[in-house]
């Protein structure tokens, strides 16, 4: 599943072909949203949230979410039918194995931008407190919690657990409060090295622990389905410590 990153890098490639203010001269595939609400209509922008990629309408915006699976082609397309695709003047867009969805009205009424690790609107001391709310969540599920961490996926999940010395199973309860802070800033800094490797096409080259056998220190790397949604989560036993969780006298 594209994470956060991918998606700002999509944004910057559709913001390229400067296609604002351009109308839309066919709309195909297979979907069966009300595509053609979108024919000869003029696109006012492009806006990323978390996972989400918008292209933003007069009074409505298409909500593309890529799922595990799904791909875009920028001018090409694939020998498959897309499930939504674009014709402009001069560029096209095609969407495939994605889930679309229309949003009415203004999108800050929709999307709490502040939860959106590459937003520039992103609150440090605001996703403290919200965890600070969940005491018995573990790490491994707020790190893919998008109402937390927009555009958090399991690349960022396992990276920033072992980069902030943590064990997926810790809770939010049994974390000093020195770690709770460096879990947030760390999920927001790693977004943006993502951001800068995957531009650079290095991404895998600078994981330390997703797709490991053995941790930068030589230990054993344990590959687990944890968390309330089973995601496999890489984790080293010995760099990563497990707090005792408090318990009130």
């Amino acid at each position: 599943m594209p994470e956060g990153p991918s998606l700002v890098i999509l944004r910057e490639l559709v913001e390229e072909l400067k296609l604002e203010g351009k109308e839309i001269l066919k709309v195909t595939g297979n979907t069966k949203i009300a595509k053609e609400r979108m024919l000869y209509q003029k696109v006012v922008g492009f806006k990323t949230w978390g996972k989400h990629f918008l292209i933003c309408f007069d009074g409505f915006a298409l909500r593309i979410h890529l799922m595990m699976f799904g791909s875009y082609r920028i001018n090409d397309r694939k020998d498959v039918e897309p499930r939504i695709g674009f014709e402009f003047k001069n560029a096209e867009l095609n969407f495939y194995t994605c889930s679309l969805e229309f949003i009415e009205g203004d999108l800050n009424k929709v999307y709490d931008w502040q939860v959106d690790i590459m937003s520039d609107d992103w609150d440090t001391k605001a996703t403290i407190k919200k965890l600070k709310a969940e005491p018995e969540s573990l790490v491994c599920d707020v790190l893919l919690n998008q109402q937390l961490f927009a555009g958090s996926g399991n690349i960022i999940k396992n990276e920033v657990l072992y980069r902030t010395e943590l064990h997926p199973l810790n809770k939010i309860s049994s974390l000093p409060a020195a770690k709770l802070k460096a879990l947030v800033v760390n999920a927001r800094a790693y977004a943006f090295d993502f951001l800068e490797w995957k531009r650079a096409y290095v991404l895998k080259k600078h994981w330390l622990i997703y797709g490991k056998k053995l941790c930068p220190k030589k230990h054993e790397v344990h590959k687990e389905e944890l968390g309330k949604n089973k995601r496999i989560t890489f984790f080293c036993p010995i760099c990563q410590k497990r707090y005792k969780v408090k318990t009130s006298v």
